[in-house]
């Protein structure tokens, strides 16, 4: 039996918990994770890979589930509204919603949409994964203030004890998570490595180097790490570009 993850998000906490019982109740349908914080949703959905189902609330708190869906749709096979009003039901339409189910709703009426969305017999689709040009952190130089950050941009990321700086071509972004816990997600993009402990940089970026000085475009200087020579050995070897006979 093919297994389908669902995420769901709701500022109501009983919600959720009523949603689980529901889904325990269906074979073909398992939580992978729940969010009571639309924000939290979005910065952990933008950077993960896609998901069979997000049952999503509408009427919540700091962004609403239609404005948080333009960014996650792409995330998901199906999404379903879930929501106690009537009135947003063309939205959800423009948002492409696959459901759209009225609170409270039964069991029987939540598992007729599963089974409608999810066929039984229904044969496992492979998805390709899908990794967005841009990403959200919470800048705490704004107040926690959720900025949103294209991978083309990032000259390199730079280690701060418990939090990251994020130099780009036109800012700085200082944002609470460690070099590692960043560098799971940079490191699916072929453009970034990481050639001393404390820095994660764009290959784009470099200026030039002088040795075993990495020099980036906004003049930070890097200095090749033993650990990581061998890898920035070979990376200049098949990048540099030179005559045979010798100078």
């Amino acid at each position: 039996m093919n297994i389908n993850t669902c995420i769901i998000i709701d500022d109501e906490a009983y919600a959720i918990e009523g949603l689980k019982a529901y889904i325990n109740s269906i074979p073909n349908l398992s939580v992978l994770k729940t969010y009571t914080d639309p924000l939290e949703a979005l910065i952990d959905l933008v950077n993960s890979d896609m998901v069979d189902l997000i049952l999503l609330d509408i009427d919540m708190p700091k962004i609403t589930g239609i404005e948080l869906s333009k960014e996650i749709r792409q995330k998901t096979r199906k999404l379903v509204f879930t929501t106690s009003y009537t009135q947003y039901g063309y939205l959800a339409f423009e948002a492409e919603a696959d459901a759209y189910l009225l609170k409270p709703y039964t069991l029987t009426k939540f598992a007729s949409t599963i089974s409608k969305l999810f066929p039984p017999n229904e044969k496992p689709i492979v998805v390709e994964k899908v990794i967005d040009n841009y990403f959200f952190v919470k800048n705490k130089d704004e107040h926690l203030k959720i900025v949103k950050i294209k991978y083309d941009d990032v000259i390199a990321v730079e280690s701060k004890q418990n939090y990251v700086m994020i130099h780009t071509v036109s800012k700085k972004v200082l944002t609470y998570m460690s070099l590692t816990e960043i560098s799971k997600i940079f490191t699916r993009f072929n453009n970034f490595e990481q050639f001393q402990r404390s820095f994660i940089i764009s290959k784009e970026h470099i200026d030039n180097i002088d040795g075993n000085t990495i020099n980036m475009v906004n003049g930070i200087q890097i200095t090749v790490g033993e650990y990581y020579r061998k890898d920035f050995t070979t990376f200049l070897s098949e990048k540099l570009i030179k005559a045979r006979r010798k100078e």
